[in-house]
């Protein structure tokens, strides 16, 4: 059976399929957003408790910059 002679059951069902597998993804991806903005939060908690307690967290990124050879600190990343 080629492409044109399917049923249009079969082309419903295929439809169905893509549409359920792009609702699931859809959640999916709302649920990752949902981690990383909860991951973001305690990042940023705790950098602002590092500077209270008064750790200068940009200078020991230039610190190790030489280190890391090319690679970006964390906080140009973020």
């Amino acid at each position: 059976m080629t492409k044109k002679e399917e049923t249009p059951l079969a082309e419903g069902e295929k439809m169905g399929f893509h549409k359920g597998s792009l609702a699931t993804l859809s959640k999916e991806r709302e649920e990752l957003l949902r981690i990383l903005q909860i991951v973001e939060q305690l990042m940023q908690m705790h950098i602002k408790e590092l500077k209270d307690l008064g750790v200068d967290l940009a200078a020991q990124a230039k610190e190790s910059a030489p280190k890391l050879k090319g690679k970006k600190p964390i906080e140009d990343i973020l």
